[in-house]
């Protein structure tokens, strides 16, 4: 039977995606959830701390990286699936991703070195690409996986328009271990009197995408 180990950057997708599939904490040092054939644990902004969390999984694993992604294409909707073939490095190297049934594999995700705050930098980023969406952890994460001889698989979706970014003040509201510090929130909406609509915008947009994740991640287990 396939064991499916789910990473994602932040804490609020782990916890967001557990809350939907009904698992449980496990104990640790990092945020880290089970049950049945799913695990899902947190690795941290550009999975940067990915090597050091976790050690090789066994040999019948499906390493899925999972959370929200934000949209390149002007035709993706907050909310909208993005489970790409191919995922570009930044540095350009492309990884492909396992063709697994039950999971349609559609376009290209690219991974990004920072955050793209704003519509222009998403926009030469697409012309540059021409993915369909933007992530900070799927390249590493892939890579990983065929290091150690095991398939990979995107699972993302849309937290934020091709017509939004997010902005530098909330951005550094997660730590690079994936943890949400919500008094930099408060900060950034004391300094900046729109970032509370920023803020709530991404907080609406991350819900629909992880619903659309877990939604997926569950029909993906039931085939497993």
């Amino acid at each position: 039977m396939r064991r499916l180990l789910v990473l994602t950057a932040v804490d609020v997708e782990a916890r967001g995606l557990a809350r939907h599939l009904g698992l449980a904490p496990v104990a640790g040092d990092f945020p880290r959830f089970a049950g049945g054939q799913v695990e899902i644990a947190v690795v941290g902004l550009a999975a940067a701390h990915l090597a050091t969390r976790l050690t090789a999984p066994p040999p019948s694993t499906l390493v899925v990286s999972a959370g929200a992604c934000g949209a390149l294409a002007p035709e993706l909707a907050v909310g909208a699936l993005v489970v790409p073939e191919t995922v570009i490095a930044p540095d350009g190297r492309r990884f492909a991703t396992a063709a697994i049934g039950g999971l349609p594999r559609q376009g290209t995700l690219v991974s990004s070195e920072r955050v793209l705050e704003d519509a222009a930098g998403k926009s030469r980023l697409w012309l540059a690409s021409g993915a369909l969406a933007v992530d900070m952890e799927s390249a590493t994460i892939v890579a990983w996986a065929a290091a150690h001889g095991l398939p990979a698989v995107v699972v993302r979706a849309v937290s934020d328009s091709a017509a939004r970014g997010v902005p530098a003040d909330l951005a550094r509201v997660v730590q690079d271990d994936g943890r949400v510090r919500p008094l930099r929130a408060v900060s950034a909406v004391l300094a900046r009197p729109r970032a509370l609509a920023d803020a709530m915008a991404l907080r609406a947009g991350t819900a629909a995408a992880l619903k659309t994740v877990a939604a997926t991640l569950g029909r993906l287990a039931r085939t497993a």
